[in-house]
């Protein structure tokens, strides 16, 4: 039997990071992989890895591969289903009350009432849209165990309105920065990939593409010095953007005349974001930035 993925112009895993990379995303053959398996299964695509390494920035290029409307649920503590399924308007609904005054009957539970949110929203457009639930690890193992349930038949409940099931099983693409482990019953329903930081040259390529203005040994010069930061424990590690976005600021001072030195030194703001990261390197810092870049 074959299958074919729901993926315009895109039959094989190569292709698939093919068309990743002309979306400005650099992915790695078995992260390509596991993306056109989980489109040509149907099944929801889970991917595990440190803050940074560019989970979330994956699931954003597929949306634009595929031509779909990105819809996000953000996880966090204490989420619960009404955030993620949907709610009643219920200031509009009291505004309706009161401008029939009883002389007219009134559906307070119509479709001008509900109020979509992202599940119900994939739900209703299973063929246009891409479903990014983040950080699904910040939820708490109730709201896990509920959204395991939604995944595992794609149906809603609408106590007032009936049951409303998708068409067909809209993409879906979870992130975890594995704060604590997932249940396994969601593990197995997904195809899995854990994301590591990229390799020196795969960081630089990525660089350059996402930062014009970066010359070719700016880009390694900085890939290699945040290599030696992410080497040590630090709280907050730079991750693929911090790289970019350093590579950037440097650029940008060294063209104002500051030295190469002297540029990574003052932008490194942009690569460390914590005093306390910041305080442990100290005296060490000046050894891990880069040198002369160009």
């Amino acid at each position: 039997m074959s299958v074919t993925p729901d993926i315009a112009g895109v039959s094989s895993p190569e292709a698939l990071g093919t068309a990743l990379r002309d979306a400005q995303y650099v992915a790695s053959p078995e992260l390509s992989t596991a993306a056109y398996l989980s489109l040509a299964l149907s099944k929801p695509l889970l991917l595990e890895g440190a803050p940074g390494v560019g989970k979330t920035e994956a699931a954003k290029a597929m949306a634009g591969v595929l031509a779909r409307q990105l819809i996000r649920l953000q996880c966090y503590e204490g989420i619960d289903a009404a955030a993620a399924l949907y709610e009643w308007n219920y200031p509009r609904q009291m505004l309706a009350l009161r401008q029939a005054d009883g002389q007219a009957e009134i559906n307070l539970y119509g479709p001008d009432y509900l109020l979509e949110r992202p599940l119900l929203a994939a739900l209703r457009n299973p063929a246009t849209s891409l479903l990014l639930i983040d950080e699904i690890d910040r939820a708490d193992q109730e709201f896990e165990a509920f959204l395991l349930e939604f995944l595992s038949d794609f149906t809603i409940s609408i106590p007032e309105t009936g049951t409303e099931r998708a068409s067909r099983p809209p993409v879906v693409v979870l992130t975890s920065n594995r704060t604590r482990d997932l249940h396994e019953a969601l593990r197995r329903r997904c195809v899995y990939h854990w994301i590591d930081y990229p390799d020196p040259q795969l960081e630089a390529d990525i660089v350059l593409m996402r930062a014009s203005s970066v010359a070719q040994a700016t880009a390694r010069a900085v890939v290699a010095s945040v290599g030696l930061m992410r080497a040590e424990p630090l709280a907050k590690p730079p991750g693929v953007a911090e790289t970019v976005e350093w590579a950037e600021a440097a650029t940008l001072l060294n063209a104002q005349g500051a030295s190469w030195p002297d540029a990574f030194r003052r932008a490194i703001g942009v690569a460390l974001k914590d005093q306390d990261d910041l305080s442990y390197l100290g005296a060490r810092l000046p050894e891990l930035l880069p040198g002369e870049a160009a």
